[in-house]
């Protein structure tokens, strides 16, 4: 999925104080190297080392990039720990976390094999950039429209629309109201720290 370059800087109401060190944590755990991460998740190695030293935010697609890089889940990046793996998860629960200019929510536990969020788009941004990785996603439009590229085909998704989709197709999304649109996301986690995955052409990204 296409998503908004990140800021260059600390955006207001969006801090993530524990990504930077969680970061390096993990790459460290995956006996990964600063470039053979960066490569990995589609990004510059002086990309990543802003991002682990907190002199940038990621960005949703980064973020996914550099969990399926490091064999975990978004929610092991933010820090968040679940204690016990319950089948419901209530909507108190769901506490709105923001990077890149994208919101999303925590949909499912963490740990588990595929991934479920609940995004906040905003409008414009990034709907040139293709993403090639293995594994599958699925969305479902709550509000808005979306313009979803699978491949040479685009498809414009109103509410109550769905796609289901191998994420080797080439793809790329893009909000079409100014008030952005709202997603259900599930994709697959790919559990082993040399999962590969394609993020570019990355504009507006510093090398």
């Amino acid at each position: 999925m296409s998503h908004p370059a990140p800021p260059s800087g600390p955006e207001p109401g969006g801090d993530l104080p524990v990504v930077a060190p969680q970061l390096r944590s993990l790459r460290r755990r995956a006996a990964l190297t600063l470039e053979a991460a960066a490569r990995t998740a589609g990004l510059s190695p002086a990309h990543l080392s802003r991002l682990e030293t907190g002199q940038r935010q990621p960005s949703l697609p980064m973020l996914l990039a550099l969990a399926r890089t490091y064999g975990t889940t978004v929610s092991e990046l933010l820090g968040e720990s679940v204690a016990d793996r319950d089948a419901v998860v209530r909507a108190a629960d769901m506490e709105p976390t923001r990077a890149g200019g994208w919101t999303y929510w925590q949909a499912g536990a963490s740990g588990r094999g595929m991934q479920a969020l609940r995004v906040q788009v905003p409008h414009g941004s990034q709907g040139d950039i293709v993403r090639v990785h293995p594994g599958e996603e699925w969305l479902h439009v709550l509000r808005g429209r979306l313009l979803l590229r699978l491949g040479d085909t685009a498809h414009v998704l109103g509410p109550g629309d769905s796609a289901h989709f191998d994420s080797l197709t080439p793809h790329r999304i893009a909000a079409q109201d100014p008030d952005g649109v709202e997603l259900l996301f599930v994709h697959t986690l790919l559990q082993s720290p040399t999962a590969t995955l394609c993020l570019g052409p990355t504009h507006g990204e510093t090398p």
